[in-house]
C-alpha cells in the first residue's frame, strides 16, 4: 500500500468516516469546565520520536505510526501484515516544559524534540499487538494515571498550545495537585474539520488526588 493511500485513509478512519473511533477509557473524577480530572485507565502505545518545529514534527510522526497501523508491521502469530484501527486522539509532547512557548516564539525554524503517539485499539495486549517493521516506532504500555485536562475548540497553534497550558497548570495548582509531566497536546480531528467543530484538549498527568479534589464540582 502506498504512504499516499495509508495516510488518506488514516484521515478517514480518524474522522469517523469508514468507521466509529475508539478512545482511551477513563473515569471523569472532578469537572470545572472547561477543566477536567481523569483517571485514565491502562493502555497501549505506539510512538515515535520525531524532531523540528511543531508543525512538521507532528506531520512526520503522525505519518510514521499510520504507516505502521496501515500494514507496516508483522502479527506476532501470523508473521504476516495486519490492520490496525485507527483511534483518537493524536498527542503530541515534548520532554521540554516550555516546548510550546518556544515554538511558537521561534522565528528562525529552530527544532526541538517531540513524541507523537497514538493508543492502541483496547482489544491488543503488549502480546498480541503486531509489532512495527519500523525500528524508530515503539510500542509500550502505560499504567493507570490521573490527568488534568483542558478542553478547547478552534485552531491549536503553538500560541494557542502554549496559552492554554499555563491555564491548565494555574488549575492544578488551585486543586492542589502535583504535576508530574510535561503538558501533551491531542487533537482528535482532520485537518479539515471547520474550526469551531474541532476538539482538542491539553492533558498534564498529575499524582493522585488527595480525597478532598476527587468530588465532583458544580459545572
Amino acid at each position: 500500500m502506498k504512504l499516499t493511500t495509508i495516510i488518506l485513509t488514516a484521515i478517514m478512519m480518524h474522522s469517523g468516516l469508514l468507521m466509529a473511533t475508539e478512545e482511551p477509557a477513563f473515569t471523569l473524577i472532578k469537572q470545572s469546565e472547561p477543566f477536567e480530572l481523569r483517571l485514565y485507565a491502562p493502555r497501549i502505545i505506539a510512538e515515535t520520536a520525531v524532531s523540528g518545529n511543531m508543525k512538521k514534527a507532528s506531520s512526520s510522526g503522525f505519518k510514521a505510526i499510520a504507516n505502521f497501523i496501515f500494514g507496516n508491521n508483522r502479527d506476532p502469530g501470523s508473521g504476516q501484515a495486519e490492520s490496525i484501527s485507527m483511534t483518537a486522539p493524536v498527542i503530541l509532547q515534548s520532554s521540554s516544559v516550555d516546548a510550546f512557548a518556544a515554538s511558537n516564539a521561534a522565528s528562525d525554524g529552530s527544532e526541538q524534540a517531540w513524541e507523537v503517539s497514538f493508543f492502541m485499539p483496547s482489544q491488543y495486549n503488549l502480546e498480541s499487538l503486531p509489532k512495527p517493521n519500523n525500528s524508530a516506532v515503539k510500542v509500550r504500555s502505560l499504567p493507570a494515571s490521573y490527568a488534568a485536562v483542558m478542553r478547547f475548540s478552534g485552531f491549536s497553534g503553538a500560541g494557542k498550545v502554549a496559552e492554554n497550558t499555563r491555564a491548565l497548570q494555574q488549575w492544578i495548582q488551585q486543586q492542589e495537585l502535583s504535576i508530574l509531566g510535561t503538558a501533551q497536546l491531542a487533537r482528535y480531528n482532520p485537518p479539515w474539520t471547520l474550526p469551531f467543530m474541532r476538539r482538542n484538549e491539553i492533558i498534564i498527568e498529575v499524582a493522585a488526588p488527595r480525597l478532598a479534589a476527587t468530588e465532583n464540582a458544580a459545572p
